[in-house]
């Protein structure tokens, strides 16, 4: 037995049938689209969703094809037949669809591309306050401190790779294992937090508060604490360079993070090995013995 999805939106939202035409608009522009794998009905509120974002390549006449999103270097495993939420924006406005994983044809262009299945429809994505609605999506939080001593992170990276190999191995951690433990904290500054916007190729896009956006102008390296969820308890940890900012339409800051593993190389395996991890989780959710 499968479990049920949730493909319809709130009649509130605005409906657009002529989605071709949108795409055509992202397409145009080399543009990508942002995927996440979506909650079966009646998931825990206390999970996370990570967004990927995808450069569109072309549309076919049965399928949207874009390329698999990648993450340190490696594709992330989507599964054929798994559902997507994807989202995309035009101006300031922001539109979404269900979809889900097509088998790729057997003559494709790309060896790295993903093909998605065509939706009947897109929905506009209406503002709430000083965010857009997600589509029923729980963005990761993210905390970020200001390292003052770049090299000091190694400690406190080690710890949390010892600790995603005992989670791994099936053992129970302690509450605290997931937290900073001062006693190893690298040598950095007061926390700012955020939210996980998406994760591309080699970083991420964390959205930041106007009112905690100003250590961004002060600081260019950054301790980065990801929170992945009850099911992945151990956090991704990693040094961030400041790559680029800008001001959303809604006042945010959406900072541009590149991971930055010279001062301890050995760590992108672990950070690696988390997102592979949490990739095979989510999807497993979506599939039920039948």
């Amino acid at each position: 037995m499968r479990r049920s999805y949730t493909t319809t939106m709130p009649a509130s939202r605005s409906r657009n049938t002529d989605w071709k035409k949108s795409l055509q608009q992202v397409l145009e522009r080399r543009g990508a689209l942002e995927l996440a794998v979506a909650r079966p009905d009646g998931a825990p509120e206390d999970g996370v969703d990570i967004i990927w974002r995808s450069q569109m390549i072309a549309l076919h006449e049965a399928s949207i094809e874009v390329e698999s999103p990648q993450a340190l270097g490696r594709t992330v495993q989507l599964k054929e037949g798994v559902k997507l939420v994807a989202a995309f924006v035009i101006g300031q406005n922001r539109f979404a669809f269900h979809t889900s994983i097509l088998p790729a044809p057997v003559k494709s262009s790309h060896t790295l591309s993903l093909f998605l299945a065509q939706p009947d429809s897109i929905e506009r994505c209406q503002r709430n306050n000083d965010r857009f609605d997600l589509q029923g999506l729980q963005l990761p939080q993210a905390t970020m401190w200001p390292l003052l001593e770049p090299r000091s992170v190694g400690v406190a990276e080690r710890a949390n790779e010892l600790a995603f190999e005992a989670h791994s191995r099936g053992e129970t951690l302690d509450v605290g294992a997931s937290n900073v433990n001062e006693a190893i904290t690298p040598n950095m500054g007061p926390s700012i937090t955020g939210t996980l916007m998406n994760v591309g190729g080699g970083g991420v896009g964390i959205r930041i508060a106007s009112s905690e956006a100003g250590a961004l102008t002060r600081h260019r390296i950054f301790w980065i604490r990801i929170a992945l969820g009850k099911d992945n308890p151990v956090p991704l940890v990693a040094t961030g360079k400041l790559v680029h900012t800008h001001i959303d339409s809604m006042n945010n800051t959406y900072a541009g993070i590149a991971f930055d593993f010279s001062f301890n190389p050995e760590h992108q395996k672990t950070v690696a090995a988390q997102i592979a991890s949490y990739v095979q989780r989510v999807q497993a959710k979506q599939i039920l013995p039948r």
